[in-house]
């Protein structure tokens, strides 16, 4: 590969949303509450199921853990955005740059293992109703999260590594909001094929497997579901699953949208991963409580306890 001989870049300039200039203050003020609200609907499921012992089962466990998920994708991003849209510098170091890079794909993709995870542990509880507290037992819960941290891990290194071992000299201004390798790869002095290649190839191999596993364990447990004979066991063995997949539409989509296509548009892109970013990780809190009363009822117990909501 043949480098341009530039000045090696130490840092870039993050240019933002495309055609929003002069729109700042509105964009700060418009996206500031979703973030807020992304941080305190998933503190609220964390603390119920943290301290609610009706919550303190496989189902749960992986929600708290998609709270912290959450909580933790969406602030890799919004915190830099939220800053120079108040008009604070626009710069992000190499260092800072790489780490943005590193954990918005490291929690994203621990995101879909966990969704896959959910849908397993749905598949079990519907269609092995008797076996689901031998087969989900807290061991197996604690092992299948450690291994989602771990994939999670493998799959951003590799992504991180192939972008930043291409060496950028010329250009530092990165056409987006945030270090992603859409935005990063048309910066550098060298051949950056096979980085898109082997990039394309890991995030389309991972959403696809992904995918088809819980579509697997949905058909398996529709299946089931259609077998229960009362109207009232099909109601309640659907709404126990529909939050899920509610979710997962939201969460796939954004990936197919800006990952899997040939030829990216970069405005839809970024529109895209705003909505990733700041709506999908603020949905989660609202389709898993709205639609479940144990949880409600935790948060109420919670804040009962604590002095926050009087007794009814």
């Amino acid at each position: 590969m043949e480098v341009k001989n530039c000045s090696i870049v130490t840092e870039f300039i993050l240019l933002g949303i495309p055609h929003t200039e002069g729109l700042e203050m509105v964009l700060f003020v418009l996206f500031l509450p979703f973030y807020a609200c992304t941080l305190l609907g998933n503190v609220s499921i964390l603390v119920a199921v943290m301290f609610s012992a009706r919550l303190h089962t496989p189902m749960y466990f992986f929600l708290g853990n998609l709270s912290v998920f959450d909580m933790g994708f969406s602030s890799v991003t919004c915190p830099k955005m939220l800053l120079y849209l108040m008009g604070l510098s626009r710069l992000i170091s190499y260092k800072d740059c790489v780490c943005q890079l590193f954990f918005f794909h490291f929690l994203g993709s621990i995101e879909c293992f966990l969704y896959t995870v959910m849908a397993y542990d749905r598949f079990t509880a519907i269609c092995y109703p008797l076996r689901y507290t031998v087969i989900m037992n807290p061991r197996i819960c604690v092992v299948l999260a450690v291994g989602t941290w771990l994939l999670g891990c493998i799959h951003s290194s590799i992504l991180t590594s192939l972008t930043f071992a291409l060496p950028y000299c010329g250009s530092n201004e990165v056409d987006h909001f945030f270090c992603d390798i859409p935005a990063l790869l048309p910066l550098a002095c060298a051949d950056t094929s096979f980085a898109q290649r082997v990039s394309f190839t890991n995030v389309g191999l991972i959403s696809l497997v992904c995918f088809l596993l819980i579509l697997l364990s949905y058909t398996r447990i529709t299946i089931s579901i259609l077998s229960i004979r009362t109207t009232e066991g099909r109601r309640r063995a659907f709404s126990t699953c529909s939050a899920h997949l509610i979710a997962i539409l939201c969460a796939y989509g954004p990936i197919i949208t800006v990952y899997l296509q040939p030829t990216p548009n970069p405005m839809l892109g970024t529109m895209v991963q705003i909505l990733m970013n700041l709506v999908g990780p603020m949905l989660n809190p609202l389709i898993y409580t709205l639609r479940n009363e144990e949880v409600k009822t935790a948060l109420k117990t919670v804040l009962h306890k604590t002095g926050h909501v009087p007794e009814s």
